[in-house]
């Protein structure tokens, strides 16, 4: 069975918020029963191995971000032009997963000591549901782990920490002609920015040169606050994000608003919470977005799959030459790592 079609069959399943879930793991399932793969966990999560110890670990998640009204070609279809192959989710994630199951398929498994284990997820693009039930589970992660996102065939070994909070101001309306008698939340949300944002400028000196961008960031994404020109606002929410480069900033930022809470008088909450990490190795990357390999506890974590990068688009597509450059890279690292 050539890659193509497999991720010719796995584009037809609708997969925006799992709603064809069961049919693209069943599917998955059947292929991997071929080549002696047994099941270890079924949900809507999918987790098969192939041998007693694994040393190495493959993941992709099978849910797509919806295809919207600006496709020119149909996004359940694959469709190739020239050297490119369009589809929703060909590039995030199922080229991915296809190469997976096509570098699987042309192992000799009785040939080498080693097997492997396959997980593949569900609510990857939303609330990375799928990855935190595996978490619960009892079972074991090989410690080599390789998450099949788009990197355009180049292999990423680390990725930055996030961390969102939702911040709530409260004060107390009046009108605007005598504004002494009200508490302004938008005044109150202002002047903690501002000391929010003398600490961050001292922050951001510390850099991490494994980083494209080589220090934490920091980003104010949405501020609700007010009902009127003239009254005075008893109310204003913010929403922050910062993406850290290591625990240790992540510790001073928690810090940070912790104390400044008690001096401004808000309520806040943690919306996400992801650690960041690095994989030692030479020349290696680090990715710019959140993965699953944030989640997972396993020595090493490596992120590689199709390019070009184009997630989260119309018309989505990967080259022919990335998909079967990936095969290969997949069928290398399963001989080095499980002979």
């Amino acid at each position: 069975m050539e890659v193509k079609e497999i991720l010719k069959d796995l584009i037809k399943y609708d997969t925006y918020k799992d709603k064809e879930n069961q049919q693209i793991i069943n599917y998955i399932q059947e292929i991997l029963k071929t080549k002696g793969f047994k099941v270890e966990y079924k949900s809507k999560n999918l987790v098969m191995s192939i041998k007693e110890n694994c040393n190495i670990g493959f993941l992709g998640h099978t849910d797509t971000v919806q295809s919207g009204k600006d496709w020119k070609y149909n996004p359940l279809e694959q469709t190739q032009v020239d050297n490119k192959l369009y589809g929703l989710g060909v590039c995030d994630m199922k080229g991915g997963i296809a190469a997976i199951l096509k570098a699987v398929l042309d192992t000799e498994w009785n040939d080498l000591k080693y097997g492997i284990k396959l997980f593949f997820t569900y609510d990857e693009e939303i609330g990375f549901g799928g990855i935190k039930e595996i978490n619960n589970l009892k079972i074991k992660i090989p410690e080599n782990m390789i998450i099949g996102e788009p990197t355009n065939n180049e292999i990423m070994n680390g990725s930055k920490g996030l961390l969102e909070f939702k911040i709530e101001f409260k004060g107390k309306s009046a009108h605007s002609s005598n504004p002494i008698e009200g508490i302004n939340a938008i005044e109150t949300c202002m002047e903690f920015l501002y000391e929010l944002k003398e600490f961050y400028n001292n922050l951001k000196l510390e850099i991490d040169n494994r980083f494209e961008i080589p220090y934490t960031t920091m980003n104010i994404g949405k501020i609700d606050g007010g009902k009127s020109i003239n009254i005075v606002p008893n109310s204003c929410t913010i929403y922050i994000d910062f993406r850290v480069i290591n625990s240790r900033h992540r510790s001073k930022i928690i810090k940070k608003i912790s104390d400044l809470k008690e001096k401004y008088q808000f309520k806040y909450n943690i919306i996400n919470d992801i650690k960041p990490f690095i994989t030692e190795g030479k020349n290696c990357k680090t990715t710019n977005f959140i993965t699953e390999a944030s989640f997972i506890n396993s020595k090493n974590r490596y992120i590689l799959g199709v390019g070009p990068i184009n997630p989260h688009i119309a018309n989505e597509y990967i080259t022919i030459e990335s998909l079967d450059k990936l095969v290969e890279q997949y069928k290398q690292i399963i001989n080095k790592l499980c002979q």
